[in-house]
Formats: C-alpha cells, sequence, structure tokens
C-alpha cells in the first residue's frame, strides 16, 4: 500500500491555504536528497514557509514537493523529498499534523525477506511503548 504522508500533506496544504492561514513545513534537512539552503537549517531541521505568495512553481507530488523561494533576497530552487517532510501547520494557529521520522531507503538495496516474521494467520505484535506527539511552533 502506498504512504499517506503524501496525501496528507497535499490536504492539509489546501485545508490551511483554504482558511487564509500560512502553511509551514518542517524538514529534515539532511535527509537524502533534500534541497535546502543549510545556511537556514538549525540542528537538522528546517522550516519552510510554502504559502502561495512565498513560493513560486510550487510542486507536490507522491515523491517530493518543489518550488522555488527567497531566503535573504537570494532565490532558491528547494527540493524535498516527501520522507524528510516532519510536519505541515498554520504559522497562525499551529493546527497540523506531525509525522515520524522514516528511513531513508537506497534505491540500489534490494528488499530480503525477513525470516523473523511470525506465521501467516498469527497475532501480530504489538508496539511497546505510547504514541507521542509534539507542539511544533
Amino acid at each position: 500500500m502506498n504512504s499517506s504522508r503524501p496525501y496528507l500533506v497535499r490536504a492539509l496544504y489546501e485545508w490551511i491555504v483554504d482558511n487564509d492561514c500560512t502553511p509551514h513545513m518542517l524538514v529534515n534537512s539532511e535527509y537524502p536528497k533534500v534541497q535546502v539552503p543549510q545556511g537556514f537549517a538549525s540542528e537538522g531541521q528546517i522550516v519552510l514557509n510554502v504559502a502561495p505568495a512565498a513560493v513560486r512553481n510550487l510542486h507536490m507530488d507522491n515523491e517530493a514537493v518543489s518550488f522555488e523561494a527567497r531566503f535573504g533576497g537570494v532565490p532558491h530552487t528547494l527540493y524535498v523529498p516527501i520522507s524528510a517532510i516532519l510536519g505541515i501547520y498554520a504559522r497562525e494557529n499551529g493546527q497540523g499534523m506531525v509525522f515520524d521520522l522514516e528511513e531513508a531507503l537506497e534505491a540500489d538495496d534490494e528488499i530480503e525477506p525477513d525470516d523473523d516474521l511470525p506465521p501467516p494467520g498469527s497475532e501480530p505484535p504489538r508496539p511497546s511503548g505510547r504514541p507521542s506527539l509534539k507542539v511544533v511552533k
């Protein structure tokens, strides 16, 4: 089954814009293939204003979000793989969604079957910890 993350990112973006708020994306700037101005990242993360008035040529698909924006008056082309997006929220009220960190998959790696899987029909293992969310402002 396809990841729900790209669909949620697009839906939340549209919802935030429709409510006259400013969509911001929290991005893992150290994720492979991320292209953002590194001088503006802090502790491996960057918050991007993706409001229609702040970006040009915004394109969102199931693989990545790309657009052009200015940082310190200098134009940059940004490319953010969907898995690098850690959250999307409205600047004005913080409403949105935070996503779990996803590990980068190497395109050349082959997925091998896991011999440690339980036999078909058995009950799946339960997660050991409680889910948690953090407030991003």
